[in-house]
């Protein structure tokens, strides 16, 4: 039997665009993960730590439009206190104030679509400082030639 739709193509139909962003070493610092021009929807982010967190290591995302005031994407959380082995995910379910959420093989994600304007979404750590994650974010965007890309 073959197969007429690949992987790719099916998450691109549900899930829209898909952009990654490897950060390791994490540092005390803001870093911009990704780079927003236009309008666009986020479906989907999730974490992949490459590299074990192993120390308090508090981290959020946050979106950091060109235009307006930043937005938090996720409350502050402590990745590290009890480890965070490599092959954990990590996700936030989108509402305001939820921390992000970690475990090993699953997490939930976003519960809406994000809507993101120009600028950038970054990652800010502000205690801590080893461990490493991959970013995976998918979009669909809503301005015509809307892209996000990796910083």
């Amino acid at each position: 039997m073959s197969t007429l739709i690949k992987g790719d193509q099916v998450r691109s139909i549900n899930r829209g665009i898909r952009v990654e962003k490897a950060y390791t070493p994490l540092v005390v610092e803001t870093k911009t993960l990704f780079n927003v021009n236009g309008l666009v929807a986020i479906t989907s982010i999730v974490g992949r730590v490459t590299t074990a967190i192993t120390v308090a290591n508090t981290v959020k995302l946050q979106a950091n439009p060109t235009v307006g005031a930043t937005k938090d994407l996720c409350a502050a959380t402590d990745l590290g206190t009890t480890d965070s082995p490599a092959g954990n995910l990590i996700s936030f379910q989108g509402l305001t104030g939820d921390s992000a959420l970690t475990g090993p093989g699953a997490v939930p994600g976003p519960k809406q679509d994000l809507y993101v304007d120009t600028g950038t979404i970054e990652q800010v750590t502000a205690t801590g400082a080893d461990g490493g994650i991959t970013w995976i974010l998918t979009y669909v965007p809503i301005d015509d030639g809307a892209t996000v890309v990796a910083a």
